[in-house]
């Protein structure tokens, strides 16, 4: 992977995220901190490889699930915009053998970031993470999940974002409290499809100084 991978308005390639159901431009990417695996390994008590969650990039001190929904980050050439949190389904709960997963992974607050690609090129293994804007209201990966799970006051405040932060838009925001149904579905998508079957989807690592 020394050449790195390309990475277009639809994704990495050979992953691109052409469906519009679990899938567009809206979740072309999937990134993960590999300090949220690690918590996990210990939760499960078995070792989760980079990717297992069926991610597209691995950060190393980079908090994911403490960004802000609608922040930009640099990775290598890519611009990327932080846009929903990753919800579990019944496809992914299969996928890691756990029962009750879905509920277990959503409960835990540690979702992971779907992320929209603004600056297309290429991201290489050890490129700096770095966040270059910031909305004036912080509505954190984590904390979105409550949208989703009918946590009002949190819905609310996504609403307001909607209507006054400067790149966050209605469409955004609609997108993102549609995950709750898209959350239900026993579809399998294509990041699905792909962690089902390793190699599966590429993945690369990510690290931030």
């Amino acid at each position: 992977m020394s050449d790195g991978i390309a990475v277009g308005k639809l994704g990495l390639e050979g992953d691109e995220q052409a469906a519009d159901f679990h899938g567009g431009e809206m979740q072309a990417v999937y990134a993960y901190a590999r300090e949220d695996l690690d918590w996990w390994s210990d939760q499960l008590q078995v070792p989760l490889r980079n990717g297992m969650f069926g991610e597209n990039l691995d950060f190393v001190g980079f908090d994911v699930n403490g960004s802000v929904l609608a922040e930009k980050w640099q990775v290598g050439e890519v611009l990327l915009q932080v846009m929903a949190p990753r919800m579990a389904c019944g496809t992914f709960g299969g996928w890691m053998t756990q029962q009750g997963w879905a509920k277990r992974f959503n409960a835990a607050r540690r979702p992971g970031a779907y992320l929209r690609v603004l600056t297309e090129g290429r991201i290489y293994p050890g490129d700096r993470v770095e966040r270059v804007w910031r909305p004036s209201r912080h509505i954190t990966v984590a904390e979105s999940v409550g949208a989703i799970l009918d946590e009002q006051d949190v819905l609310r405040r996504i609403i307001d974002m909607a209507d006054n932060e400067p790149g966050w838009d209605r469409t955004a925001m609609m997108f993102h409290v549609s995950n709750r149904t898209r959350s239900g579905a026993t579809a399998q998508s294509p990041k699905e499809q792909a962690a089902a079957s390793p190699p599966g989807a590429p993945s690369i690592d990510g690290s931030h100084a």
